[in-house]
């Protein structure tokens, strides 16, 4: 059995098989802050190798998912430089790649803000399970950024076609045309009823052996093509150049001072 780390940021429950992880920043809406992206990648590296864990089940407090970076780690490394935004942007990209390749099926629990990284997270579960009126976009050009280490994921999880659409107007969306998208599998009407499909996925998981479900999602994986550690190393550089640039800082300040940026009319 797998010795779970200690984390702030995180709640672990592991019982019957299943890790249940809990995003626990309900102040900030579960945004993701250096360190939690650093727990839950200490969290999925410590059960890799443990087949007793047949599920890990990915899910925000305080009734959503989570509404992406945290602009508090981006002011910080403000003061560091370029080079700081760059290494801040691939953590996270590390991450995605690190749940993506979880050999455990990963199942997401997408409720309120399902935003930016929260995007990209939901974009590398095997299941993903939504509540109908979770708002799913990704923000990052009305902020004069880039989805740098999450484009590649979601690109591979719906398309060319929608994810320019949604990336180039930065537009939200419900439950309903997450599952029109593909993004998500099941859609439920409330906390009941998401609770209630869970607990199916997890039977039908649980009745498939561990180590064939391990090599089968990596054999699937490997047929559709992967988002490249080069591509995304490169994707961190881009991200870097639009924090430190004027539409950057702009939106990041308009963001904080809750004002829209200077290209809103």
């Amino acid at each position: 059995m797998s010795r779970l780390p200690d984390c702030q940021t995180l709640l672990l429950e592991l019982h019957g098989g299943v890790l249940h992880i809990t995003l626990n920043r309900p102040d900030s809406r579960n945004a993701m802050s250096l360190q939690m992206v650093a727990e839950l990648r200490a969290v999925l590296a410590a059960v890799h190798d443990d087949r007793t864990v047949r599920a890990l089940v990915l899910s925000g407090a305080g009734g959503h998912f989570c509404a992406g970076g945290d602009i508090k780690d981006m002011a910080s490394a403000r003061s560091q430089g370029a080079d700081a935004y760059r290494e801040l942007n691939r953590a996270f990209g590390a991450l995605l790649e690190q749940a993506q390749h979880a050999p455990q099926v990963l199942i997401t629990v997408l409720q309120g803000a399902v935003l930016g990284g929260g995007f990209g997270l939901a974009c590398v579960s095997d299941i993903a399970i939504s509540d109908h009126q979770a708002q799913f976009g990704l923000p990052e050009t009305s902020l004069g950024l880039i989805p740098a280490q999450i484009a590649p994921f979601v690109v591979q999880r719906i398309g060319l076609t929608e994810t320019r659409r949604l990336a180039l107007t930065a537009a939200r969306f419900d439950g309903a045309e997450a599952q029109r998208l593909g993004l998500v599998h099941f859609v439920e009407q409330d906390a009941q009823a998401l609770a209630e499909r869970l607990d199916e996925v997890l039977q039908q998981v649980l009745r498939c052996a561990p180590e064939a479900n391990a090599v089968t999602k990596k054999l699937l994986l490997a047929s559709a093509g992967q988002p490249s550690s080069d591509l995304l190393d490169e994707a961190a550089q881009w991200f870097s150049a639009a924090v430190t640039g004027d539409e950057g800082i702009e939106g990041t300040m308009a963001f904080m001072q809750k004002r829209n940026p200077r290209w809103v009319s």
